[in-house]
């Protein structure tokens, strides 16, 4: 199977967690024409690392921005867009590129899971799966962790909204599907496993609450062009 996509990673101080995620992606059974590093202008080692992996590294901005920057760098046509924090088997990109293919998506997404033994975490992870599934027709969401769409289609929505501080990735999917004629859906081959630093540093009520909120106010208010939230990009690395 020829795998024709490009993988961009946005990254800002990321030297703990990337090496993870590149190793994960050395061990596919199919390899991607290349991986891009969308880079925020680190401090620490990101670039260096993501060079030594023979990442390719632009630089970016907030993750709306460093996805539009690796993608404008992309020359493949299926782009896709995984967050720093992620490790993927090694059968991942063969079954879910294989799938969206099959299933004819123009964009689609993955399922989450906790990268953690607590049982909080998992209830947690399994929580924001049973929502995404519940509301996937009415109000579509993407877990920005993880999300793959054909380059033609990116380009035709104009990319990410950068103006916005949080739920961008959600913006992305609701204006794709008001093109029309745009196949959407969440991959069932693998789930994508994602750090929970986040919420080890937050903790995970108040985190949940904050999550809650934010989605009330996508739904009630409207797009979140102010940081109300407090959100830091690159501010969970220890």
């Amino acid at each position: 199977m020829d795998l024709s996509v490009s993988i961009v990673i946005p990254t800002f101080n990321e030297e703990k967690y990337l090496p993870k995620l590149l190793k994960s992606i050395e061990k596919q059974t199919i390899q991607p024409k290349e991986i891009i590093v969308s880079d925020a202008f680190s401090t620490d080692d990101t670039r260096k690392i993501a060079r030594s992996f023979g990442c390719k590294v632009v630089d970016g901005g907030l993750p709306g921005k460093a996805r539009n920057c690796g993608a404008q760098a992309a020359t493949q046509p299926l782009l896709l867009f995984l967050d720093a924090d992620v490790i993927i088997p090694p059968k991942f990109l063969e079954k879910t590129i294989e799938e969206m293919m099959r299933k004819n998506y123009d964009i689609a997404t993955c399922y989450v899971r906790a990268m953690s033994p607590l049982k909080i975490d998992k209830i947690l992870y399994e929580s924001i799966n049973y929502y995404a599934r519940l509301t996937k027709k009415i109000y579509p969401h993407l877990a920005g962790a993880c999300i793959f769409v054909k380059k033609s289609l990116h380009s035709k929505v104009n990319g990410f909204d950068e103006t916005l501080v949080l739920g961008e990735e959600h913006d992305y999917v609701r204006r794709a599907k008001k093109l029309g004629r745009v196949h959407y859906g969440y991959l069932q081959a693998y789930k994508v496993s994602h750090s929970v630093r986040r919420q080890a540093k937050e903790g995970r009520m108040y985190l949940s609450l904050k999550y809650i909120l934010i989605e009330f106010h996508l739904i009630f208010i409207g797009k979140i062009k102010k940081n109300y939230f407090n959100y830091k990009f690159g501010e969970y690395t220890k």
